[in-house]
């Protein structure tokens, strides 16, 4: 069975897709519906969110967060596991260069060349990992580039937040996290500053929760807590 993780895409078959709208006809109105429709037709993606013990491995939560066409709704649904034909990930980072900007692609360029020297795996979901999936109109003039980047321990994630302070490009802002081996997951900015003793916590979050961290999390072997942020 295929772990699951955050910033997952999960495909669903025709079968599962018309069960979610039957099921929740009469639950959402009608922007939402629309929204589903179009989802289940062009056999769009989901993307896998915070999950909850009790319920899995049975079932899975799922979210679909809908562009400026359906009022940027966040609609979240529950499927049977058997429901997901294959799990996948968010575009690789060079994947949406021709979404940005023209003066800012060959810094992009760059940005994933150095990303790449560091071994370092760079995805982005968000609003241009949505628009390089679904064709439709997630980006707009303030739409940040999300970054989901693997990393396997501290030093490494030093390396990579380095970089990521030091890109410049015009009208393009970076966001998103680093993400260990475990799972665990930090976002850049705050790994930075805590690395700097600017902070003397961080906020780590995983499939199930959220917690705010004081010691090497990467390393520990404790069990977590469920505490949502």
């Amino acid at each position: 069975m295929t772990p699951l993780h955050r910033h997952q895409i999960a495909w669903l078959s025709d079968v599962a897709w018309q069960q979610v709208q039957e099921v929740q006809a009469h639950t959402w109105d009608a922007v939402a519906q629309e929204c589903l429709q179009h989802w289940a037709s062009h056999r769009l993606p989901l993307v896998v969110t915070r999950q909850t013990a009790s319920e899995m491995p049975r079932s899975v939560a799922l979210g679909l967060p809908a562009p400026a066409r359906w009022d940027k709704r966040r609609i979240t649904l529950a499927v049977p596991r058997s429901a997901v034909l294959y799990f996948d990930a968010f575009p690789r980072a060079l994947e949406v260069q021709c979404l940005l900007p023209l003066p800012a692609r060959a810094p992009w360029l760059g940005l994933c060349e150095q990303l790449s020297a560091c071994h370092a795996t760079a995805r982005v979901y968000g609003s241009y990992g949505w628009q390089r999936l679904t064709g439709l109109d997630h980006v707009h003039a303030d739409s940040d580039i999300d970054l989901c980047i693997a990393v396997s321990n501290a030093s490494q994630a030093d390396a990579v937040a380095a970089l990521l302070q030091g890109f410049a490009a015009p009208r393009v802002r970076l966001d998103g996290e680093l993400v260990f081996d475990d799972g665990a997951a930090v976002a850049w900015r705050e790994w930075a500053a805590w690395r700097a003793g600017r902070s003397n916590a961080v906020l780590v979050k995983r499939l199930l929760g959220a917690t705010l961290e004081r010691a090497p999390f990467w390393h520990s072997t404790l069990p977590r807590p469920l505490a949502l942020a």
